[in-house]
């Protein structure tokens, strides 16, 4: 194996570990934030708030091409760090080869679906009169693109799951450069608005994709682009769906919510949905950098748990340490500054107070989603299949029910709050379940006397 790799895998101290898998993550997660405020505050220059909403509006569409995505590159890429733990090489490269071929083939048949129902999709994302041409012309272009889009996705995971950290980190900083650039030329030279916005996104998927795809074809000890290891058994399907599909039903589930949001939402005018969408957007900030953390380290999790399950546990432990350090500092920064940030997208008053109000409620939960992504993370590298189902759907079936109630019963104020009630659910069932299955996560007492 790479020696390298090895070294971060097996032996380094538990925090240089931690920092050399996640802050490659954390700090390429963080450039797509970047790039997402920018993109939102490119448009709102426009001056046009149905430019704004149709952005907000079409997250949940991004969000079901990202979980195809997801579907295959976690699912593949945590059977990935298990088999290196294992030093089943060729394994690995059958996996690697299965990912890159399926991924373009979901893409390119939720291409051939989306498009023929466009009008409905527009519709079903819940656009208003005024933002319905916008969101119509940011969803044909996603569409078309989706085969590079769930590709990115995919070949990001897989790369990262053979420690390739740095180069992760580097696909994922090409996609948000190209991204920002073509962002300002579409917008302010070539005048094309929501169409630019969603063309630049695409291509610049494509492009980071064509990296990831030179590194595996050229660069990597472990995977390989070639057809002829294309294999589909049962094998492997098995331990890529039982992962994949949990992580799969987890992003349609946080898309749905995002749409039931908006509809509800909706009740309360455009400004309500665009507060909605700026405020998330920079909550996208501080829970990338968890996400990244917790997302970052599931390789060297599932590596452990089939090499040494007590390195795995000091890993778990230092991870929460680092949660909960973020998750301090990152609220007292909104809480000084809320105002400050929804005032760089707009200078709409109502805009502004609503769009910190959502700030202030939103980052109560930031410590408990970080900590349940973490417990998501765990029963994804220890192929705990039952256990990361049941996390993809907690957090949606809590929410139907408590917006109906929220919102009946406090309006507006119950529609924001009702997403930390969500979040909370999902932490106490995540640490219920890690509890029940601490017996199959605990080191071998022979690695415990070492």
């Amino acid at each position: 194996m790479d020696t390298e790799n090895l070294h971060y895998f097996e032996k380094a101290p538990v925090p240089k570990a931690v920092a050399h898998f996640a802050l490659p993550v954390m700090l390429g997660m963080s450039m797509s934030v970047i790039y997402s405020i920018l993109n939102a505050f490119f448009l709102g220059t426009l001056g046009d708030t149905s430019m704004l909403t149709a952005l907000a509006l079409t997250l949940p569409l991004f969000a079901a091409i990202m979980a195809l995505g997801n579907l295959i590159g976690i699912g593949s890429g945590t059977f990935i760090s298990r088999l290196l733990g294992e030093k089943k090489l060729d394994d690995v490269k059958q996996v690697s080869s299965f990912a890159l071929y399926s991924s373009l083939a979901l893409g390119i048949i939720l291409m051939a679906i989306g498009l023929p129902l466009i009008d409905p999709i527009v519709h079903g994302l819940g656009a208003t009169p005024d933002s319905f041409g916008f969101t119509k012309d940011y969803v044909t272009v996603m569409l078309i693109g989706s085969p590079f889009v769930v590709l990115f996705f995919t070949l990001e995971n897989i790369v990262r799951s053979e420690g390739a950290a740095i180069t992760s980190m580097i696909g994922m900083i090409i996609s948000v450069v190209v991204n920002i650039i073509l962002d300002a030329l579409v917008i302010f030279v070539f005048h094309w608005d929501v169409v630019g916005v969603a063309t630049a996104t695409v291509i610049s998927n494509l492009i980071a994709s064509i990296y990831f795809i030179f590194h595996m074809g050229y660069k990597s000890p472990f995977l390989t682009v070639s057809v002829k290891w294309f294999k589909a058994s049962k094998d492997i399907l098995s331990n890529v769906f039982k992962i994949g599909v949990p992580v799969f039903i987890m992003s349609i589930f946080l898309g749905a919510m995002s749409l039931i949001l908006n509809h509800f939402l909706a009740e309360y005018g455009d400004q309500a949905i665009a507060a909605f969408g700026l405020s998330s957007r920079l909550l996208q900030f501080p829970e990338c950098i968890l996400m990244g953390l917790c997302e970052g380290v599931v390789p060297l999790i599932a590596f452990a748990f089939t090499a040494n399950k007590a390195r795995m546990q000091q890993t778990i432990s230092f991870t929460i340490k680092a949660i909960i350090t973020l998750a301090v500092l990152f609220g007292v920064i909104v809480y000084l500054t809320s105002d400050y940030l929804i005032g760089f997208f707009t200078n709409d008053p109502q805009l502004i107070e609503m769009g910190s109000y959502i700030l202030h409620v939103t980052f109560l939960s930031l410590f408990i989603s970080g900590t349940t992504t973490l417990f998501t993370g765990i029963f994804q590298a220890t192929a705990q299949g039952t256990a990361a189902f049941i996390m993809s759907i907690i957090q949606g079936i809590t929410l139907i029910p408590v917006l109906f109630i929220a919102n009946h019963l406090n309006g507006f104020h119950g529609v924001v709050w009702s997403l930390v009630i969500a979040d909370a659910v999902a932490f106490l069932v995540g640490a219920t379940m890690l509890y029940i299955l601490r017996n199959k996560l605990q080191p071998d007492l022979e690695a415990l006397a070492q």
